[in-house]
């Protein structure tokens, strides 16, 4: 009857020694999710903070672009600040390549500015969304 004891009170030290390991454990992995993981984590998150922030860049780019194509469309007035800084933004990001006045393709006749503005800035549009997503895929984890 003493050994039952005996074992019955090493059995339960056992139990306790477990439960006590388990419990550090289990605050030790809270610990690390609260932390981020380690290092690891923190490079996936700066990746995906400057992957976002690549993205923003070149859709505020393609922004100016097709609003100032569709500015040039309307004919909008080109004293307005408003007009004025969105058609000078627009002409600063389309890099020389997608010009309105020697771009891509160049319209002649009629309204030959309203179809290079809408042209040549909106395929530069579309190329600032396709370069910035395949960056921004490249860059996030």
């Amino acid at each position: 009857m003493a050994d039952q004891k005996s074992d019955s009170k090493a059995d339960a030290k056992a139990a306790k020694a477990a439960a006590k390991a388990e419990a550090r454990e289990a605050r030790g992995k809270r610990a690390e999710e609260r932390s981020g993981g380690g290092v690891k984590a923190g490079v996936s998150t700066l990746r995906t903070r400057v992957a976002q922030v690549v993205w923003l860049v070149f859709v505020v780019a393609a922004l100016f672009l097709a609003v100032g194509a569709l500015l040039i469309a309307l004919d909008a007035n080109r004293d307005n600040g408003l007009v004025k800084f969105i058609l000078d933004g627009a002409n600063t990001v389309d890099l020389g390549i997608f010009s309105r006045n020697n771009g891509i393709k160049d319209f002649t006749g009629n309204n030959a500015d309203v179809k290079n503005a809408l042209f040549n800035w909106g395929i530069g549009a579309i190329v600032w969304l396709v370069v910035g997503r395949v960056l921004e895929r490249i860059i996030r984890p």
